[in-house]
Order: C-alpha cells, then structure tokens, then sequence
C-alpha cells in the first residue's frame, strides 16, 4: 500500500462513538461494526485528506510509539476489501 495514498471511508459508511458500546462504531445501512481502539483510531483519520504516511505518523506520535506502518497498512488492506475504505 502506497504511503501518498489518501483513504476516506466509503460512501454509505459513517464512524461514530457510541457510548452504549463505548466504542467507536461504523455504521451503514446493513448494519454496524463496532471496532477495537486501534480500528477506530485509523478510521476517524481516512478523511480523503491525509495520506497513509501522514495518518501513521500522527498515530506513532499520539501513542508515542514507532514503528506503526505495518499494523495500520494491514488494517486498511482488510477495510478496503470490506468496502469500508476508498
């Protein structure tokens, strides 16, 4: 996966937080996935607007961690064949 790429969640999807779950969820008209820290943290920044890197770089430093890359490209490989990405 390209780190100029810029994802944005797919048309007819819609992150939000839910406080009965206490979680973030994605919702569409099917349904809703309720998602993880990390699944959550990695959606609410694919806004079409900033790149993969610029998304792993501000992760890293959020949780002041390094080395991120490989764990958010490997999450949005599996949101983008679940249509949850574009």
């Amino acid at each position: 996966m390209s780190e100029e790429l810029r994802p944005r969640l797919a048309r007819g999807f819609r992150l939000q937080w839910e406080p009965a779950q206490n979680a973030h969820v994605l919702l569409y008209p099917e349904g809703m996935v309720k998602l993880n820290t990390s699944a959550g943290e990695i959606l609410k920044r694919c806004d079409g607007e900033r790149s993969v890197g610029q998304i792993v770089a501000e992760l890293e430093q959020v949780f002041a961690r390094g080395d991120l890359t490989g764990g958010v490209e490997a999450f949005l490989e599996i949101a983008r064949r679940q249509r949850w990405v574009q």
